[in-house]
């Protein structure tokens, strides 16, 4: 199928571009297309006005310090996993870019437009919301922050008001005493994850467990996160403790039936891959915390 017609613009500045959607309510705006482009070609979609953000060079930076990391709205999935600054920040960022899509995608992708789009089976939401960072969206209106946990309304909706366009994404960075592991199991590489599980755990220098939290993508109608520091109060990362932690999260979630997945095969993918991550995520924390010491 083609699109329905529409009108395109291409700004080159941000004011331009807030000023072209607070006057088009109908409008939609383009930056990596990864999603738009598909739902404009299957009529899903239907645009009056295409607002073409990629000549904005102020939205594709990229930029990491000692608070957290910030992506910029044309800043795309593969430039983001490959900058080093971000990486070394916030490691979690490049554990679940690797996992999205194909390169050819990661190099057009971009990992706000995704955030964005609000997919639950997208890495970069569930990694946003377990992260507790936030988006800025502005207006003619003005500028707001958008916490991750007030972001995702419902499935393919976000709070983003018509008129606004996020700028910016703001990934906290990781702590000292905090370890992550991301992974996700597909029918294969590069497709949509069946169920995905993102995990930070922080520990002692001597090994002892303190915080446990884990994300959860492509399980429920929004990316979702569960606290399981309560199953860990011994402090001590057995198998046990991760059994129990994997009940815990399923308590808390509530899997969707699709095509793709029962809602019972989710959940037994949950169980499996919430053992599997936060182990991992502890692993890593010792792991970050020794090579401190060294």
């Amino acid at each position: 199928m083609k699109p329905a017609p529409f009108e395109f613009a291409r700004p080159t500045s941000l004011a331009q571009a807030l000023d072209l959607l607070a006057a088009n309510p109908d409008a939609k705006v383009l930056a990596g297309g990864q999603s738009l482009v598909p739902l404009l070609s299957m009529r899903l979609a239907s645009p009056a006005l295409l607002i073409d953000i990629n000549a904005i060079d102020a939205l594709s930076r990229i930029t990491a310090d000692s608070a957290g990391v910030r992506v910029g709205a044309v800043a795309r999935h593969a430039e983001v996993e490959a900058h080093p600054q971000a990486r070394r920040v916030q490691p979690l960022l490049a554990e679940a870019l690797r996992l999205v899509a194909h390169p050819a995608v990661r190099n057009r992708g971009t990992t706000v437009g995704s955030i964005v789009h609000a997919d639950a089976a997208a890495e970069m939401p569930a990694v946003l919301r377990l992260l507790g960072g936030h988006v800025t969206a502005q207006s003619t209106r003005g500028s707001r922050t958008i916490p991750a946990d007030e972001l995702f309304a419902g499935p393919l909706e976000s709070t983003v008001r018509h008129d606004e366009l996020v700028t910016e994404a703001f990934f906290p960075a990781l702590s000292s005493s905090d370890g992550v592991a991301c992974d996700e199991v597909a029918r294969r590489h590069g497709d949509y994850a069946l169920c995905g599980v993102a995990a930070v755990v922080s520990s002692t220098p001597e090994g002892r467990v303190t915080s446990v939290r884990a994300g959860y993508l492509s399980v429920c109608e929004v990316p979702t996160v569960v606290e399981l520091s309560d199953v860990f109060d011994a402090g001590e990362m057995t198998d046990r403790a991760l059994a129990d932690a994997a009940e815990l999260a399923l308590d808390s979630l509530d899997p969707v039936d699709d095509i793709h997945a029962t809602a019972d095969y989710r959940s037994q993918l949950a169980r499996v891959l919430t053992r599997r991550v936060v182990r991992a995520a502890y692993d890593d924390s010792r792991a970050r915390q020794a090579e401190v010491v060294q």
